[in-house]
């Protein structure tokens, strides 16, 4: 078999009881799609397409990483992970044999077939521009096909970054796949205008009215993340008409200044002068502290995707003015108004937003389901074991 690159045709590999499928993206194992962050599915593409051969250290990063100069740790981690999807961990390497001093070979057997033409799978995402009622222009991103699944926007958003970063794209790419995902970034973010001044929860809502209301949608689901959740919060209670399903995860209804709490005040206060002077420096004590509270065990690669998020999403001047209007927010009154089905799940151990924050939400909430995730990270990632429940609790709520 000659070398081979990433994506040279839409196949599918078949190995075992597992099919990598190219075109889609997917990884799955009897029928049921595995979690795989977007470098892992890369790397495991790779090593199956050159399987007649070892493959060196170099021609991993030259195929994975572009070139780019990873850690030993970086490129461990990832073979790790690969290893662990497709059920090679331990000392066995059945399927993915390590040579030492030479590299890498995909040993198992291999069918390859035919996969669905292009025009069936997940494409690019399509970027278009719509204007808030008060004259901002923002930007909405729609890719795959289904049920409509609207995000609402969190606090730091880039449409074209989010897409690829390690951190965020492992679960755009799984919902894309499933259903009609809708994004966008707010005022003040990525894309969007961000020219502010004002910034808060109606402001907030303004943005997400503007989206739906563009793409012309009557009835779609809604997912609220993080700071995200209090304006989906607010937007289905406004409109039960139109929100079929809410979403929330890592959830809060009242921001830090809200919470009657000195140490939360204290908490918002440090948060705000640390990020003014560490703002998108990965060596910063910002970034470190920020990273290590949304995921504990980030890599390097991680905390470099932390700090370009911040420095492409947003200025540190409208960061400040972000963080405040998150920390202002008070939705606790509208959660007796929820009438559509909701689900709310939450990490115990999360250092963003206290785990006690999410099951206030979802007791305010009239017939909310409460799903209790056993991780420290503020997001499960594909390698967390909450990861497979995370996706799955929330594919199953939509697909019901």
């Amino acid at each position: 078999m000659p070398t081979c690159t990433l994506r040279s045709a839409h196949l599918q590999y078949v190995f075992e009881n597992y099919t990598l499928d190219t075109a889609r993206r997917e990884l799955n194992c009897d029928g049921r799609t595995v979690p795989v962050e977007p470098q892992v599915f890369d790397l495991l593409e790779f090593l199956i397409c050159n399987r007649e051969r070892v493959v060196s250290r170099d021609d991993v990063l030259a195929a994975v990483w572009n070139g780019r100069v990873v850690s030993e740790s970086a490129l461990t981690t990832r073979m790790n992970a690969a290893r662990v999807a497709i059920g090679d961990s331990g000392e066995a390497q059945r399927l993915i044999k390590t040579l030492p001093r030479k590299g890498f070979r995909f040993i198992g057997g291999v069918r390859e077939q035919q996969g669905p033409s292009p025009a069936a799978c997940e494409g690019d995402q399509n970027i278009k521009f719509c204007r808030t009622s008060d004259g901002f222009s923002i930007a909405m991103a729609m890719v795959g096909s289904g049920l409509p699944l609207v995000r609402a926007t969190t606090w730091l958003n880039h449409l074209e970054f989010e897409w690829q970063d390690p951190i965020r794209s492992p679960m755009l790419h799984f919902f894309a796949n499933r259903f009609r995902l809708i994004r966008y970034d707010g005022r003040g973010n990525g894309l969007s205008d961000n020219d502010v001044t004002e910034l808060s929860i109606e402001t907030f809502l303004r943005d997400l009215e503007a989206v739906v209301d563009a793409t012309k949608l009557t009835r779609y689901a809604l997912m609220g993340i993080s700071q995200g959740a209090a304006t989906a919060i607010a937007h289905a209670a406004r409109h039960p008409d139109r929100v079929t399903k809410l979403v929330l995860f890592g959830a809060y209804a009242l921001g830090r200044n809200k919470r009657l709490s000195k140490r939360e005040l204290e908490t918002a206060e440090a948060y705000v002068t640390l990020m003014r002077h560490g703002w998108g420096d990965e060596n910063s004590s910002f970034i470190r502290m920020f990273s290590t509270l949304s995921v504990p065990n980030a890599t390097p690669e991680q905390i470099r995707s932390f700090a370009n998020l911040q420095r492409i999403a947003t200025s540190p001047e409208n960061a400040v003015r972000l963080r405040r209007a998150c920390d202002d927010i008070d939705v606790v009154n509208l959660l007796p108004k929820i009438s559509v089905p909701t689900l709310v799940l939450h990490c115990r151990h999360d250092h963003v937003v206290p785990y006690d924050e999410g099951r206030r939400v979802a007791a305010g909430i009239p017939n909310a389901r409460f799903v209790t995730l056993e991780s420290e990270n503020h997001m499960p990632q594909p390698d967390d074991p909450a990861w497979p429940k995370f996706v799955g609790e929330i594919e199953r709520f939509l697909s019901e």
